[in-house]
């Protein structure tokens, strides 16, 4: 474990340092001559210190390495038309973000023997899917930092840059040359997924049919500002985004679905299936569910980190799931180093799953007069996330919600059943599409009603007075430390077993 530790965290400090400086290769040949310096020390007086610096400048200078291959300049092909309106034909790549006013396309288009991705703001007709040939015009731009109100910079150019998205293109217009065929990848998942939002729009009015297909499958679209403002003012966002603990419920119900068939199967034929068949075809499953989700790197990585958070809590073996989210880490940075600065979702998933792995079992240990094992895995994992991400989410956008907590652990109580009703809604709109103005009020009352509570406690939680406050910036060292601090007493076999003690005592009584 210790090596992979080194590994993971070395690759990761060289990954952070170049991210954050922009530097030639003279700092990346120092570190490695530290590391040659450290591996002749361990040739000459074996000691498992200069091993591990060894290894740990190795690391260092091979993450920063691959940072500078990925931190690529924008194709000059197109750098020549900036600030100019411009044309192109190309394929979207991406499901469109639609707003109130206007809708977001990424689009790959290319031109002089250069390919790239460009982000279409344009108006929210006309409809467009994946896979689409679109012809688009509009004023060339490339993608700008910019502060907030608290001077947070935000990184937007890079933000965009991690999907291979370099230019944007403002005022576009936009007009459909061919659709999307089924038999692309892609565009029969993205139908897919359109079909099923269609299906939970005909059984259920707005906004309670977005935030329905919000929680199946992610997405924040047609819920309006307000309503989003109100989930992000309760700390309840992650409700609406595809979020490691949504794709976790999937994988729970898909592994169940599974061991309850071979069970049968084993009752019928008189042979046992193994567990892991179950758990593989839950997986294989899983992945279908993330490409009808979009097979972002979003949806990848909450299916990654869940299935790593499932795998700890369905078979308490923390160490094990604690070295598989390393590697995962590990690969993640290698395909796209551009995660671990950039995309802010990258590393809440992160610390919510070490959470999950490392938290919650402690945490548990705490809720011991809690009877009810359901409510108390619910209690443990939702305090557990929610500690884990406070710190890099406070640094991220100051927000510090004072309701989270209980507006979580109230709404992750009925999370799994509003999933459920809503995919049901969906499903019955679908088969029943023709009559479904009919009978859209038997088939999406479940729905409704569960959606509907979730829309009461964001907006309870929020009205309350002091809900929510804006922190002004604080340096990341902060955020160290007490990731630090939280470590020290999560790895801690000492305030471990005193805390089985004392609650197995409790327990008792």
């Amino acid at each position: 474990m210790i090596i992979l530790v080194t590994l993971v965290s070395g690759f990761a400090s060289g990954v952070f340092l170049r991210s954050l400086f922009s530097f030639g290769w003279e700092p990346i040949l120092f570190t490695l001559l530290l590391a040659t310096l450290f591996g002749i020390a361990a040739f000459l007086k074996p000691r498992t210190t200069y091993t591990i610096g060894a290894v740990f400048c190795l690391c260092i200078v091979l993450g920063m390495a691959r940072a500078s291959i990925a931190d690529t300049p924008a194709p000059e092909a197109f750098m020549r038309d900036l600030r100019h309106r411009v044309s192109y034909t190309g394929v979207v790549v991406t499901d469109p973000d639609v707003r109130d006013a206007n809708q977001r396309v990424e689009i790959r288009v290319t031109s002089g023997g250069e390919s790239t991705i460009m982000l279409a703001v344009a108006s929210r007709q006309p409809s467009v899917a994946v896979g689409d040939t679109v012809f688009v015009s509009g004023t060339l731009e490339i993608p700008q930092p910019f502060a907030d109100d608290n001077e947070r910079v935000f990184r937007y150019d890079k933000y965009l840059q991690r999907d291979g998205v370099r230019f944007i293109l403002n005022f576009a217009y936009m007009r459909v040359e061919s659709s999307a065929l089924w038999y692309s990848v892609p565009s029969a998942f993205a139908r897919v997924k359109h079909i099923f939002l269609d299906g939970i729009r005909a059984t259920l009015p707005e906004p309670h049919a977005s935030l329905a297909g919000g929680v199946v499958i992610g997405g924040k679209s047609g819920l309006g500002n307000e309503l989003k403002s109100v989930f992000m003012r309760s700390g309840l966002i992650h409700i609406v985004v595809l979020s490691g603990h949504n794709v976790m419920i999937v994988a729970s119900w898909v592994i169940v679905f599974f061991i309850f068939v071979f069970a049968r199967v084993e009752s019928i034929f008189g042979k046992r299936v193994p567990r892991g068949v179950s758990i593989a075809a839950g997986a294989t499953a899983l992945i279908f569910f993330v490409g009808i989700a979009g097979s972002s790197a979003t949806a990848i990585r909450a299916a990654l980190m869940a299935l790593i958070a499932l795998y700890a809590r369905a078979t308490g073996k923390t160490y094990a799931a604690g070295r598989a989210l390393f590697f995962v880490i590990f690969l993640m940075l290698i395909w796209n180093p551009l995660y671990l600065v950039f995309d802010p979702g990258f590393g809440l998933s992160v610390v919510a799953t070490a959470g999950l792995i490392w938290l919650a079992p402690i945490i548990e240990l705490w809720l011991v007069r809690l009877k009810n094992a359901y409510v108390r895995s619910v209690v443990a994992t939702t305090l557990s996330a929610q500690i884990a991400v406070l710190p890099l989410l406070l640094y991220q956008t100051g927000n510090l919600s004072l309701v989270a907590i209980p507006a979580n652990i109230i709404a992750a109580l009925l999370v799994p059943f509003a999933m459920a009703f809503s995919y049901l809604a969906g499903l019955g709109g679908i088969l029943l599409y023709p009559f479904a103005p009919i009978f859209s009020i038997v088939i999406g009352m479940p729905a409704y009603f569960a959606v509907a509570i979730l829309i009461w406690i964001a907006e309870t939680s929020a009205a309350l007075p002091f809900a929510a406050f804006i922190l002004p910036p604080f340096p990341f060292w902060l955020v160290i430390f007490t990731y630090v601090t939280l470590i020290f007493v999560a790895s801690s076999k000492r305030f471990s077993t005193m805390l089985q003690l004392r609650f197995a005592k409790k327990a008792s009584m």
